[in-house]
């Protein structure tokens, strides 16, 4: 497949085969959420945003797999240096008590591994002062171990926003906010407190700021006189730079300023969850950067390939045993992936890209005035389309998909688009035309 002239070409979606495969997985397979029967051929051709199905479609992915393929498929720019790395066995360690070396010497071998995508993640953190990583599976286990350190840094109560979603194991869990589905008749850890996230001018206005004696929501609770907190038994805030399953949504530059402010006064703990956002998806390295607010832990996985929560020596737990994980640090070839991925963004100007081509679509989808369509947001190749009713989104993720167009919705009426970072000015026009033909045609 050449990538500089592959176009999507469709017969039928689903077809014949993926509907087939579809209905045999299904024998084995608990519930969950499918979008839809595209069934990856990964024996056949595939690279960047391009991949072909079972059937023989070719199709482009605006999902990057909820953001977890950063470049998309067979990039490369990860591929060429994968391709010289002989796979061993095991390819999985008891990576927190173990270690593993690709290579000679330990600051730069041949193959980077753990070692050396924590020593990267630090540096992409230097400049908040972080200087220590735990390594997970995935992103609901980073925002565990970032949740666990706060706890073990002292307080027992949370905040978190409405909206929120931060993964599926317990502790997560009970941090979310977005749908009731994810949290009905799970027991929940006690303690934690919800805010609004306010972000448009009016919400901030109507739901955060206050006549009270603080002047918004949670600095009220901390009031001497009125306050219903003792902000000492706050462990931590938890919260997305920018909302990802909540619909795609941006804080309020004067919420951001106000947690500031808080996070200064009480000296609270605060946590970036930056498990979709992260990685270079808004044009920097982390959502957070965009802010003027300083977070004290940072949790990533997906683009990473691994799960990651990132903070200082200060907030991290000193017992040995506090935290482990068998595989946790030591799974060589996901780690590898993930210090490649961040060496492409580095060396190919990737967060350049990523700003100038969300800026095109952006622009493509605002201009075009589709009928529908009710906003365009979102920051750098995180885009999100927000329709008139739920319904109406679901059928433009199908008339797309039909088109060629892998998209996903998110928040209640909001379609999203995730591009692979390194996305061409030529797919994004394809791309565009795939998605308005699809909004005409629904519509």
């Amino acid at each position: 497949m050449d990538r500089d002239t592959a176009e999507p070409t469709v017969e039928r979606m689903p077809g014949k085969r993926a509907s087939e495969w579809s209905e045999y997985h299904h024998q084995f397979s608990a519930p969950s959420t499918y979008v839809y029967d595209f069934v990856w051929d990964y024996m056949e051709d595939a690279e960047g945003p391009f991949c072909t199905d079972v059937d023989g479609n070719v199709l482009m992915d605006f999902t990057s797999h909820v953001a977890a393929a950063p470049l998309g498929y067979n990039n490369p720019k990860i591929m060429d240096k994968m391709d010289e790395f002989e796979l061993p066995d095991p390819t999985k360690i008891a990576g927190q008590d173990f270690y593993a070396a690709g290579g000679w010497p330990p600051e730069e071998p041949e193959f980077p591994g753990p070692t050396q995508l924590m020593d990267r993640l630090t540096d992409l953190t230097s400049h908040y002062d972080m200087d220590t990583v735990f390594l997970s599976n995935s992103g609901a286990e980073a925002v565990e171990n970032a949740i666990k350190i706060c706890y073990a840094s002292g307080g027992h109560r949370a905040f978190t926003f409405d909206g929120a979603f931060h993964g599926r194991t317990l502790g997560a869990l009970s941090l979310n906010r977005s749908k009731r589905v994810h949290r009905q008749g799970y027991p929940e850890i006690g303690g934690v407190v919800s805010l609004p996230y306010p972000s448009t001018e009016a919400e901030y206005e109507e739901k955060w700021l206050t006549d009270g004696p603080g002047g918004n929501v949670l600095a009220d609770k901390f009031d001497d006189s009125q306050g219903i907190l003792d902000p000492q038994e706050v462990a931590y805030v938890i919260m997305e730079p920018v909302q990802g399953e909540g619909g795609y949504r941006t804080p309020h530059d004067g919420f951001v300023s106000d947690l500031a402010d808080i996070r200064a006064e009480f000296d609270l703990n605060v946590i970036a969850d930056e498990i979709q956002a992260g990685m270079g998806r808004t044009g920097k390295m982390w959502a957070i950067d965009h802010l003027d607010l300083e977070p004290d832990v940072i949790t990533s996985a997906k683009g990473l390939r691994v799960g990651a929560t990132i903070s200082r020596k200060d907030v991290f737990p000193e017992e040995k045993g506090r935290l482990s994980s068998t595989w946790g640090a030591g799974d060589i070839v996901s780690a590898l992936q993930g210090a490649l991925t961040i060496d492409a963004i580095e060396e190919y100007d990737l967060l350049d890209n990523v700003t100038e081509r969300g800026r095109q679509m952006r622009e493509l989808l605002e201009d075009a005035e589709l009928p529908n369509v009710i906003d365009v947001r979102g920051a750098g190749l995180m885009l999100a389309v927000e329709f008139d009713t739920k319904d109406r989104r679901e059928a433009v993720v199908d008339a797309a998909m039909k088109r060629g167009l892998l998209t996903l919705g998110c928040g209640y009426k909001t379609l999203r688009l995730l591009p692979p970072l390194d996305v061409t000015e030529r797919e994004i026009d394809l791309a565009f035309d795939l998605f308005a033909s699809a909004v005409e045609d629904v519509a």
